[in-house]
């Protein structure tokens, strides 16, 4: 591990080049700590509702560097072959998640569950929680103009693998979570966005998810994956600092019949990666692109999309000192509109930070690969 971390390291952000199985997605977890170090720190309005857990507060500074990586792995998750806490109803399964410990196995039975869900518990990396089931086990939010299906407030090392996710306003929301693991899951016919790390949400994994069908309340707010908080939000979610929700993983997720966009990467974010996902936008009716970059020191790798709404990527300074020192690489697919494969929109400060290398390839963009010239990373 340590002679992974050092070519992480003397790499840099390079080092993620190729798809890789679950065990090296964990190592690629700690790799975050090199993507940290490499970036400088540092649209519309957002659909951000609520408020943050009380405990969670936000460095000050609009454009403070990131805080050192250092969270500890969490083992591969296990549903089968350990103890565990069998539910098979929706009183058991808050029951259940009022009383989880470190090292607990919640394990859902297929049936409907029906009910707005939250988790609090602290877990560490040596022993998650992990709440687990199969697509046969549907957790149902219920009004997509209600509260949140299955809420991480404030928690800490969870697992949370292989359920069905619909209804509710958002599918699944982490407020303040660290660490945790989101894994093979079903998001569908949700209200607002499916899936939503916020309000200082750190180091957690967002992979193999399936999202289909959002924005079914207001198209506007119908994103597939969204990381921090619009900065209107800011005051309600943040302490009206910005929203650290850095050094987040988000990968191998397959997104389409999203309104809004795809991935979402707010201002106020930084440090994270975005890699190997699908993106379809053939249906967003209040977005122009798959993914929408306005955090600091993302890299954007290996993903592809088809039927972009305008552009493919784009990268916006939406406050000052924000969308900078990101990178672009790898990404394939069809644009087939009239703007860019990665259109870096904003002053010079911006486009001079970003990255875009030459092997960025998607059919069909109308305006060519970028409006900055390709380099190496």
């Amino acid at each position: 591990m340590i002679r992974a971390l050092a070519l992480f390291s003397s790499r840099c952000a390079g080092a993620y080049r190729h798809r890789m199985s679950r065990s090296a997605t964990l190592l690629a977890v700690l790799g975050l700590l090199a993507l940290s170090a490499c970036s400088s720190g540092s649209g519309s309005p957002g659909n951000d509702d609520g408020a943050a857990p009380s405990s969670t507060s936000a460095p000050s500074g609009s454009a403070a560097p990131s805080s050192p990586f250092s969270v500890p792995l969490p083992p591969p998750a296990s549903c089968e072959g350990v103890p565990a806490v069998d539910v098979s109803t929706a009183a058991a399964l808050q029951r259940a998640l009022d009383d989880a410990v470190p090292g607990q196995v919640i394990r859902l039975a297929d049936g409907r569950y029906e009910g707005n869900f939250v988790a609090t518990a602290k877990a560490g990396a040596e022993a998650p929680i992990h709440l687990c089931g199969s697509r046969g086990a549907v957790l149902d939010g219920g009004k997509i103009d209600g509260a949140y299906t299955l809420h991480l407030s404030g928690a800490a090392y969870w697992q949370v693998t292989g359920l069905t996710v619909t209804g509710g306003k958002k599918g699944v929301m982490v407020d303040g979570g660290v660490g945790n693991w989101l894994e093979g899951l079903l998001v569908t016919s949700i209200g607002d966005e499916a899936i939503h790390l916020r309000a200082g949400s750190t180091d957690n994994v967002v992979t193999g998810n399936t999202v289909r069908d959002t924005g079914l309340r207001r198209a506007k707010f119908g994103e597939g994956i969204y990381i921090g908080t619009a900065e209107s939000n800011w005051c309600r979610i943040s302490n009206c600092q910005p929203d650290r929700s850095d050094r987040n993983l988000v990968e191998g997720n397959d997104i389409s019949g999203t309104t809004a966009e795809s991935v979402d990467i707010k201002e106020g974010t930084s440090g994270g990666v975005l890699r190997g996902n699908t993106f379809d936008g053939s249906t967003m009716e209040e977005s122009d692109s798959w993914v929408d970059v306005k955090g600091n020191g993302w890299r954007i790798e290996d993903n592809s999309g088809t039927a972009a709404p305008e552009d493919g990527f784009q990268v916006h300074e939406v406050v000052d000192g924000w969308g900078r020192d990101n990178v672009f690489t790898g990404n394939t697919g069809r644009v087939d509109a009239q703007g860019y494969v990665v259109d870096v929109a904003g002053p010079r400060a911006i486009q001079e930070s970003t990255t875009v290398t030459c092997d960025n390839s998607a059919g069909g963009a109308g305006s060519g690969l970028s409006n900055v010239d390709c380099g190496n990373s």
